[in-house]
């Protein structure tokens, strides 16, 4: 029993090959960075046309502080801008944004401007837009498990799990990563236990909406388990028919 023509309700990205965009091209390394906030608008349209719940991208994670100093601020700069410049529009198109990370080392300019856009879009319902920024898998085991001591409540996969960062959210059915790469970096270590994975050769300035479709034909190609048989599943959703 495949996925058949159901659209994943959670998509999750690793926006890779910005930088490699821009060398190719003999542009500077910030330039491949302004193209995929390009890429990541159309991709907002084109989730929220699919029909896609949730739309998860990794903006920066905690190791990407160790990159050259000049890009890191201009990074900084770009997150700034792009609230600024398209926060009304998320809000006209239904979209609801979510920053999720540490917002410890952040600049009080930065913090201020993401509360402010998670203000002004929280009343949306289309798709939530959830950028992970300073973020880290193992900084949200670590972070969820303080939590619950600072509580006092025992450490259980289900209160861990509601401990999480990302738990205003069902884990991602579908984790997407661009750029050629296939590894995860650090990213929904916990979540993703269960997604299924897709590896796209794109950098992630050309990933437009024939790849995005590409992805989730071959998620709905694939055989979601959870630990079961396929007889089972078989069985199951039989008994669904029959309902």
């Amino acid at each position: 029993m495949t996925s058949s023509a159901v659209v994943p309700n959670h998509i999750a990205i690793v926006m890779d090959g910005n930088g490699r965009w821009a060398t190719k091209r003999f542009l500077p390394r910030l330039a491949g960075h302004k193209q995929g906030v390009s890429s990541l608008k159309r991709c907002v349209k084109a989730c929220a046309v699919r029909g896609v719940s949730v739309l998860t991208v990794f903006a920066f994670s905690s190791e990407n502080w160790q990159r050259p100093a000049d890009e890191v601020s201009g990074l900084m700069d770009l997150l700034v801008m792009a609230i600024a410049s398209e926060v009304q529009q998320l809000k006209r198109d239904g979209v609801r944004l979510r920053f999720v990370g540490d917002r410890s080392g952040l600049s009080e300019k930065v913090v201020a401007g993401l509360a402010q856009a998670e203000a002004d879009t929280k009343g949306n319902t289309r798709l939530t837009l959830n950028v992970c920024f300073n973020y880290g898998g193992r900084w949200d085991i670590v972070q969820a498990a303080e939590s619950l001591r600072v509580m006092g409540k025992p450490v259980t996969e289900e209160s861990l799990g509601a401990a999480m960062a990302m738990a205003h959210v069902p884990d991602p059915d579908l984790f997407i990563r661009t750029g050629g790469e296939q590894r995860i970096s650090n990213f929904l270590l916990w979540q993703s236990a269960y997604s299924e994975f897709y590896f796209s050769d794109s950098l992630w300035p050309e990933f437009d909406e024939a790849a995005l479709d590409q992805a989730i034909q071959a998620y709905q190609r694939r055989e979601r388990r959870f630990g079961k048989t396929s007889g089972q599943l078989s069985v199951e959703a039989e008994r669904s028919i029959s309902d």
